[in-house]
């Protein structure tokens, strides 16, 4: 008998039938965010859950679900998911990593852009009809090619953002990890790591890419926002949380630093109102990773894991494999 597994968002359809050719499937037709006790309810009896950030796997959802195995999220993060837990309960977490690399960091690029050159405050100036005449200041902003680029969290979409901003844009960059990369992957970005407070002081482009924690919660507050320059950007393409959003706003308004792009928002998909008011923040609705090749690719990994997982197999990104070896 086949092994049984909720897929908990839609999915692209090529990818949902592959599972059903493995899997008996109930699949979320509607896309609904199932509440903490209606995901209880369609876990029951199930092995497998194919699962993205909406869905928060914990201990108390693991002791309501004794058969659960594998949880495999499509997507990098897993903030969702409580790793202890999951290893106590014997399930196997897994995400899609690599796949969705430079297509993040595109987007990264993209909005650092579009906040140091007023993209976003233009448009609506002009959509607004404000446009009247040319004048030399009119929503002047600040170069990139040439300028500091800082990256907090230095993983795989952060140096995949630093080689745009060193090879194509002719940036210097600096960056700030829990620990330095070796020699050889810091040498042909020509990055530096420096500590945290210089990054602030020194980057006039500003890019967060750390993975979100318990240690990284407000990470930049309004004691971070003060160290930076008044005409310095911030973007965040990591996760919410990582960023105090209100401390953000007022910065922003009382212009503080120059501007900001976020992708990314505590509490989302609610946006702190403060943000809704300030014009210069490039706001985008979580959507880095939201190409059609890139997207299919981590439903197709996800579905990778889920399959080898339950299958007898090797998941190819496995998050907690070894604690799971080692509890026997």
């Amino acid at each position: 008998m086949p092994a049984r597994i909720l897929v908990a968002r839609v999915v692209p359809p090529r990818v949902l039938e592959r599972l059903r050719r493995h899997f008996d499937v109930e699949a979320n037709a509607d896309d609904a965010i199932y509440t903490p006790a209606e995901l209880v309810q369609r876990l029951q009896g199930k092995q497998g859950a194919l699962t993205t950030g909406s869905e928060r796997i914990d201990a108390k959802l693991l002791a309501a679900c004794p058969e659960l195995r594998v949880v495999a999220n499509m997507a990098v993060g897993y903030n969702n998911f409580d790793i202890p837990a999951c290893s106590a309960h014997g399930v196997l977490a897994t995400n899609t990593p690599d796949v969705l690399t430079e297509t993040t960091a595109d987007f990264g690029f993209a909005l650092m852009m579009a906040a140091a050159r007023r993209m976003a405050e233009s448009e609506h100036f002009l959509r607004h009809g404000e446009w009247k005449k040319w004048s030399w200041d009119l929503l002047t902003g600040s170069d990139v090619h040439g300028a500091t680029l800082g990256i907090l969290g230095m993983g795989r979409i952060g140096q995949a953002i630093a080689r745009r901003g060193a090879l194509g844009f002719g940036m210097k960059v600096i960056y700030h990890n829990r620990s330095r990369l070796a020699p050889e992957v810091e040498s042909p970005l020509g990055a530096r790591w420096v500590d945290k407070a210089t990054l602030l002081r020194e980057a006039d482009h500003l890019v967060l890419v750390l993975p979100y924690a318990a240690a990284s919660h407000h990470a930049i507050g309004a004691a971070e926002l003060m160290l930076m320059k008044p005409t310095a950007t911030l973007t965040n393409i990591a996760r919410g949380g990582i960023v105090d959003d209100a401390a953000l706003a007022a910065a922003l308004r009382e212009r503080r630093i120059a501007a900001a792009a976020l992708d990314v928002f505590e509490g989302e998909p609610a946006v702190h109102p403060d943000l809704l008011e300030v014009p210069n923040v490039v706001l985008t609705p979580h959507i880095a990773s939201a190409t059609v090749a890139t997207r299919v690719a981590m439903a197709e990994l996800a579905a990778d894991n889920l399959i080898a997982a339950l299958n007898g197999g090797t998941p190819p990104t496995p998050i907690n494999a070894a604690e799971l070896q080692q509890r026997g």
